[in-house]
């Protein structure tokens, strides 16, 4: 039984006919996001918002890993709300994590305890601490 439909959509597609169409003309173009690059301050607006009103850890957590997988260093203004939301979701480890992502993302050390120094006030205020200061 197989052996006929096969036979029969052979027949068919030999029967069949097809046409080509020259192209009149080709036109290339790039369908890529029409929109306007984002600036620095739009930027570290966009994501202070962001974890001002987050609700979840997870949706802590996803905004962070967005974040820092830009190519930049996050703003101290950032770091200091996704701080606070990880304090107020009782999330210490994800607090934690914040500066170990600095510590990763940042080249210099002497730029990372320059962050440190501007997150100190927060830092002390939520009472979090780094992993060096755990001794982990």
């Amino acid at each position: 039984m197989f052996g006929i439909r096969a036979a029969i959509t052979r027949a068919a597609v030999a029967r069949t006919t097809v046409t080509r169409c020259a192209p009149s003309a080709l036109i290339s173009c790039r369908l890529y996001s029409d929109h306007p690059e984002e600036t620095y301050e739009q930027f570290t607006n966009r994501y202070v918002k962001f974890f001002e009103n987050v609700d979840d850890t997870f949706e802590l957590k996803r905004g962070l890993n967005n974040c820092f997988a830009y190519d930049i260093v996050p703003d101290v203004a950032i770091c200091e709300a996704a701080l606070r939301a990880a304090r107020r979701l009782d999330d210490y480890a994800t607090g934690a994590r914040v500066f170990e992502a600095l510590k990763i993302r940042i080249d210099k050390e002497s730029d990372y305890h320059n962050y440190l120094q501007a997150l100190k006030p927060v830092k002390d205020e939520l009472g979090i601490q780094t992993k060096e200061e755990l001794g982990l």
